[in-house]
Protein backbone atom coordinates (compact mmCIF):
# COMPACT_ATOMS: atom_id res chain seq x y z
CA UNK A 1 0.00 0.00 0.00
CA UNK A 2 2.61 2.26 0.73
CA UNK A 3 4.22 1.78 -2.55
CA UNK A 4 1.27 2.59 -4.32
CA UNK A 5 0.62 5.64 -2.67
CA UNK A 6 4.21 7.01 -3.60
CA UNK A 7 4.06 6.01 -6.94
CA UNK A 8 0.86 8.30 -6.95
CA UNK A 9 2.25 11.26 -5.08
CA UNK A 10 5.72 10.91 -7.82
CA UNK A 11 4.61 12.17 -10.89
CA UNK A 12 2.57 15.14 -8.36
CA UNK A 13 6.09 16.04 -7.29
CA UNK A 14 7.69 16.27 -10.42
CA UNK A 15 4.80 18.35 -11.92
CA UNK A 16 5.37 20.86 -8.76
CA UNK A 17 8.07 23.10 -10.17
CA UNK A 18 6.05 23.82 -13.38
CA UNK A 19 2.63 24.02 -11.53
CA UNK A 20 4.03 26.71 -9.27
CA UNK A 21 5.50 28.68 -12.05
CA UNK A 22 2.01 28.22 -14.35
CA UNK A 23 0.59 29.22 -11.17
CA UNK A 24 2.57 32.15 -9.93
CA UNK A 25 3.49 33.65 -13.77
CA UNK A 26 0.09 33.51 -15.08
CA UNK A 27 -3.12 31.76 -13.50
CA UNK A 28 -2.13 34.63 -10.38
CA UNK A 29 -1.73 37.45 -12.83
CA UNK A 30 -5.12 36.84 -14.70
CA UNK A 31 -7.18 35.76 -11.14
CA UNK A 32 -5.83 40.05 -10.39
CA UNK A 33 -6.50 41.28 -13.68
CA UNK A 34 -9.63 40.40 -13.37
CA UNK A 35 -10.58 41.51 -10.08
CA UNK A 36 -9.16 44.91 -10.44
CA UNK A 37 -11.19 44.94 -14.11
CA UNK A 38 -14.05 45.10 -11.40
CA UNK A 39 -12.52 48.39 -9.60
CA UNK A 40 -12.26 51.53 -10.63
CA UNK A 41 -8.38 52.71 -8.96
CA UNK A 42 -6.94 56.22 -8.58
CA UNK A 43 -4.08 57.03 -10.00
CA UNK A 44 -1.86 56.25 -6.97
CA UNK A 45 -3.47 53.03 -5.91
CA UNK A 46 -4.35 54.88 -2.42
CA UNK A 47 -8.38 54.06 -2.89
CA UNK A 48 -10.85 52.06 -5.12
CA UNK A 49 -14.37 51.45 -5.74
CA UNK A 50 -16.53 48.62 -7.00
CA UNK A 51 -18.07 49.44 -10.59
CA UNK A 52 -19.03 45.90 -11.49
CA UNK A 53 -19.03 45.74 -15.23
CA UNK A 54 -18.99 49.38 -15.85
CA UNK A 55 -15.27 49.54 -16.87
CA UNK A 56 -16.38 46.70 -19.76
CA UNK A 57 -18.75 49.17 -20.89
CA UNK A 58 -16.89 51.77 -21.01
CA UNK A 59 -14.35 49.87 -23.29
CA UNK A 60 -16.46 48.66 -25.53
CA UNK A 61 -18.37 52.12 -25.92
CA UNK A 62 -14.95 53.71 -26.61
CA UNK A 63 -13.94 54.59 -30.66
CA UNK A 64 -10.13 54.03 -29.64
CA UNK A 65 -10.88 50.19 -28.47
CA UNK A 66 -12.97 49.53 -31.42
CA UNK A 67 -10.03 50.63 -33.80
CA UNK A 68 -7.10 49.08 -31.44
CA UNK A 69 -9.00 45.98 -32.13
CA UNK A 70 -9.52 46.07 -36.02
CA UNK A 71 -6.13 46.49 -36.28
CA UNK A 72 -4.69 44.13 -34.32
CA UNK A 73 -7.08 41.87 -36.33
CA UNK A 74 -5.54 42.91 -39.59
CA UNK A 75 -2.04 43.10 -37.91
CA UNK A 76 -2.33 39.38 -36.83
CA UNK A 77 -3.52 37.92 -39.70
CA UNK A 78 -0.68 40.11 -41.89
CA UNK A 79 1.96 38.57 -39.94
CA UNK A 80 0.46 35.59 -39.24
CA UNK A 81 -0.34 34.86 -43.49
CA UNK A 82 2.79 36.42 -44.82
CA UNK A 83 5.56 34.35 -42.03
CA UNK A 84 4.12 31.01 -42.76
CA UNK A 85 3.89 31.51 -46.27
CA UNK A 86 7.28 32.67 -46.89
CA UNK A 87 8.67 30.28 -44.23
CA UNK A 88 7.03 27.32 -45.98
CA UNK A 89 8.25 28.47 -49.79
CA UNK A 90 11.69 29.20 -48.75
CA UNK A 91 11.89 25.78 -46.98
CA UNK A 92 10.54 24.10 -49.83
CA UNK A 93 13.40 25.75 -51.72
CA UNK A 94 15.82 25.26 -49.31
CA UNK A 95 15.02 21.60 -49.24
CA UNK A 96 15.86 20.36 -52.85
CA UNK A 97 19.52 22.86 -52.08
CA UNK A 98 22.32 19.76 -52.54
CA UNK A 99 25.34 21.59 -52.89
CA UNK A 100 25.99 24.04 -49.80
CA UNK A 101 22.03 23.43 -48.05
CA UNK A 102 23.63 23.57 -44.62
CA UNK A 103 25.38 27.42 -45.34
CA UNK A 104 21.94 28.07 -46.78
CA UNK A 105 19.77 27.00 -44.22
CA UNK A 106 22.14 28.70 -41.53
CA UNK A 107 21.70 32.04 -42.68
CA UNK A 108 18.11 31.74 -43.81
CA UNK A 109 17.71 31.01 -39.86
CA UNK A 110 20.02 33.58 -38.43
CA UNK A 111 17.47 36.35 -38.44
CA UNK A 112 15.38 34.52 -35.80
CA UNK A 113 18.80 35.18 -32.97
CA UNK A 114 17.49 38.73 -33.74
CA UNK A 115 15.75 40.25 -30.89
CA UNK A 116 12.33 41.71 -32.04
CA UNK A 117 12.87 44.99 -31.00
CA UNK A 118 16.29 45.16 -32.68
CA UNK A 119 14.83 44.00 -35.75
CA UNK A 120 12.51 46.86 -35.70
CA UNK A 121 15.42 49.12 -35.58
CA UNK A 122 17.19 47.61 -38.19
CA UNK A 123 14.04 47.93 -40.50
CA UNK A 124 13.18 51.35 -39.44
CA UNK A 125 16.65 52.79 -40.16
CA UNK A 126 16.48 51.02 -43.38
CA UNK A 127 13.01 53.00 -44.15
CA UNK A 128 14.08 56.01 -42.77
CA UNK A 129 12.83 59.01 -45.08
CA UNK A 130 16.44 60.91 -44.63
CA UNK A 131 19.00 57.96 -44.42
CA UNK A 132 17.22 55.43 -45.44
CA UNK A 133 18.39 52.89 -48.52
CA UNK A 134 14.88 51.53 -49.13
CA UNK A 135 12.85 54.69 -48.57
CA UNK A 136 15.57 56.16 -51.08
CA UNK A 137 15.06 52.93 -53.74
CA UNK A 138 11.10 54.09 -53.09
CA UNK A 139 11.52 57.67 -54.31
CA UNK A 140 13.11 56.76 -57.20
CA UNK A 141 10.39 54.58 -58.42
CA UNK A 142 7.96 57.49 -57.15
CA UNK A 143 6.61 56.56 -54.10
CA UNK A 144 6.95 59.01 -51.34
CA UNK A 145 7.90 56.97 -47.92
CA UNK A 146 7.88 58.67 -44.62
CA UNK A 147 6.23 56.43 -42.42
CA UNK A 148 5.73 58.88 -39.62
CA UNK A 149 2.90 61.10 -40.72
CA UNK A 150 1.37 57.88 -42.93
CA UNK A 151 -0.56 55.03 -41.40
CA UNK A 152 -0.76 52.89 -43.68
CA UNK A 153 3.02 52.70 -44.20
CA UNK A 154 3.76 52.75 -40.33
CA UNK A 155 2.01 49.88 -40.15
CA UNK A 156 3.40 47.92 -42.97
CA UNK A 157 6.75 48.99 -41.62
CA UNK A 158 5.81 47.12 -38.51
CA UNK A 159 4.71 43.83 -40.20
CA UNK A 160 7.80 43.28 -42.29
CA UNK A 161 9.71 43.70 -39.53
CA UNK A 162 8.08 40.96 -37.32
CA UNK A 163 7.54 38.87 -40.44
CA UNK A 164 11.39 39.15 -41.00
CA UNK A 165 11.78 37.72 -37.39
CA UNK A 166 8.98 35.00 -36.94
CA UNK A 167 10.01 33.49 -40.93
CA UNK A 168 13.06 32.43 -39.22
CA UNK A 169 11.40 30.48 -36.60
CA UNK A 170 8.90 28.51 -39.08
CA UNK A 171 11.96 27.61 -41.43
CA UNK A 172 12.94 25.46 -38.61
CA UNK A 173 9.82 23.85 -38.22
CA UNK A 174 9.34 23.31 -41.95
CA UNK A 175 11.95 22.20 -43.31
CA UNK A 176 12.35 19.52 -40.44
CA UNK A 177 8.47 18.59 -41.38
CA UNK A 178 9.82 18.75 -45.21
CA UNK A 179 12.88 16.20 -44.32
CA UNK A 180 10.65 13.53 -42.28
CA UNK A 181 8.71 12.96 -45.24
CA UNK A 182 9.08 9.42 -47.20
CA UNK A 183 10.95 9.67 -50.54
CA UNK A 184 9.00 6.52 -51.59
CA UNK A 185 5.89 8.92 -51.57
CA UNK A 186 6.77 11.50 -53.76
CA UNK A 187 8.73 9.14 -55.54
CA UNK A 188 5.18 7.45 -56.00
CA UNK A 189 3.64 10.26 -56.99
CA UNK A 190 6.01 11.01 -59.40
CA UNK A 191 5.12 7.38 -61.09
CA UNK A 192 1.75 8.64 -61.13
CA UNK A 193 2.56 11.34 -63.35
CA UNK A 194 1.95 14.14 -60.62
CA UNK A 195 3.88 17.02 -61.75
CA UNK A 196 5.64 19.46 -59.03
CA UNK A 197 2.89 21.24 -58.15
CA UNK A 198 0.25 18.23 -57.56
CA UNK A 199 3.32 16.56 -55.14
CA UNK A 200 3.43 19.46 -53.00
CA UNK A 201 -0.77 19.85 -52.41
CA UNK A 202 -1.12 16.21 -52.47
CA UNK A 203 1.43 15.01 -50.83
CA UNK A 204 3.91 16.95 -49.21
CA UNK A 205 1.27 19.45 -47.61
CA UNK A 206 -1.44 17.29 -45.99
CA UNK A 207 1.81 15.68 -44.39
CA UNK A 208 2.96 19.09 -43.86
CA UNK A 209 -0.46 19.79 -42.12
CA UNK A 210 0.26 19.44 -38.03
CA UNK A 211 3.53 21.07 -38.41
CA UNK A 212 1.51 23.87 -40.25
CA UNK A 213 -1.49 24.27 -37.44
CA UNK A 214 1.04 24.08 -34.46
CA UNK A 215 2.79 27.42 -36.10
CA UNK A 216 -0.87 28.62 -36.88
CA UNK A 217 -1.13 28.79 -33.12
CA UNK A 218 2.18 30.18 -32.30
CA UNK A 219 2.29 32.34 -34.83
CA UNK A 220 -1.37 34.22 -33.78
CA UNK A 221 0.11 33.82 -30.04
CA UNK A 222 3.09 35.77 -31.64
CA UNK A 223 1.31 38.50 -33.33
CA UNK A 224 -1.25 39.79 -30.63
CA UNK A 225 1.52 39.38 -27.79
CA UNK A 226 5.03 39.35 -28.71
CA UNK A 227 5.35 41.85 -30.94
CA UNK A 228 5.32 44.87 -28.32
CA UNK A 229 8.83 45.64 -28.59
CA UNK A 230 8.89 46.31 -32.31
CA UNK A 231 5.80 48.70 -32.20
CA UNK A 232 7.27 50.73 -28.99
CA UNK A 233 10.84 50.80 -30.90
CA UNK A 234 9.45 51.94 -34.06
CA UNK A 235 6.13 54.02 -33.73
CA UNK A 236 4.63 53.93 -30.28
CA UNK A 237 1.45 53.42 -31.23
CA UNK A 238 1.77 56.10 -33.62
CA UNK A 239 1.10 57.83 -35.78
CA UNK A 240 -2.51 58.65 -34.67
CA UNK A 241 -2.66 55.45 -33.59
CA UNK A 242 -2.44 53.25 -36.64
CA UNK A 243 -0.18 50.92 -35.13
CA UNK A 244 -1.60 50.65 -31.76
CA UNK A 245 -2.84 47.45 -31.05
CA UNK A 246 -4.39 45.56 -28.13
CA UNK A 247 -1.33 44.92 -26.24
CA UNK A 248 0.31 47.95 -26.69
CA UNK A 249 -2.82 50.43 -25.83
CA UNK A 250 -3.05 48.35 -22.99
CA UNK A 251 0.73 49.28 -21.99
CA UNK A 252 -0.57 52.77 -22.62
CA UNK A 253 -3.55 52.74 -20.65
CA UNK A 254 -2.18 51.16 -17.76
CA UNK A 255 1.25 52.22 -17.87
CA UNK A 256 1.86 55.58 -18.69
CA UNK A 257 -1.90 56.82 -18.40
CA UNK A 258 -2.11 55.11 -14.86
CA UNK A 259 -6.12 53.86 -15.52
CA UNK A 260 -5.75 50.36 -14.40
CA UNK A 261 -9.39 49.44 -14.19
CA UNK A 262 -10.03 50.22 -17.79
CA UNK A 263 -6.19 48.61 -18.74
CA UNK A 264 -7.49 45.35 -16.89
CA UNK A 265 -10.64 45.56 -18.28
CA UNK A 266 -8.69 45.55 -21.45
CA UNK A 267 -6.73 42.98 -21.09
CA UNK A 268 -9.07 40.59 -20.03
CA UNK A 269 -10.93 41.31 -23.06
CA UNK A 270 -7.45 40.65 -25.01
CA UNK A 271 -7.50 36.97 -23.27
CA UNK A 272 -10.87 36.46 -24.35
CA UNK A 273 -10.50 37.06 -27.63
CA UNK A 274 -6.82 34.79 -28.14
CA UNK A 275 -9.11 32.32 -26.20
CA UNK A 276 -11.85 32.22 -28.50
CA UNK A 277 -9.15 32.18 -31.49
CA UNK A 278 -7.49 29.34 -30.63
CA UNK A 279 -10.65 27.29 -29.81
CA UNK A 280 -11.75 28.11 -33.53
CA UNK A 281 -8.46 27.24 -34.64
CA UNK A 282 -8.57 23.83 -32.67
CA UNK A 283 -12.31 23.25 -33.63
CA UNK A 284 -12.46 23.87 -37.29
CA UNK A 285 -9.03 24.15 -38.63
CA UNK A 286 -7.60 21.28 -36.68
CA UNK A 287 -10.28 18.67 -38.61
CA UNK A 288 -8.76 19.27 -42.29
CA UNK A 289 -4.85 18.40 -40.10
CA UNK A 290 -4.11 14.43 -41.11
CA UNK A 291 -1.90 13.04 -38.50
Amino acid sequence: MATFQRHRITPWLLLAPQLAVVAVFFFWPAVQGLYQSLFAQDAFGLGSDFVGLQNFIDVLEDSEFLNSLLITVVFTLAVAVLSLGIALLLAVQADRVIRGARFYRTLLIWPYAVAPAVAAVLWNFMFDPSLGVISHALEWLGIHWDHRVNGHQALLLVIIACVWVQVSYNLVFFLAGLQAIPQSLLEAATIDAAGPWRRFWSVTFPLLSPTAFFLLVTNTTYAFFETFGAIDATTQGGPGGSTRTLIYKIFQDGFVGLDFGHSAAQSVMLMLVVGLLTLIQFRYIERKVHY
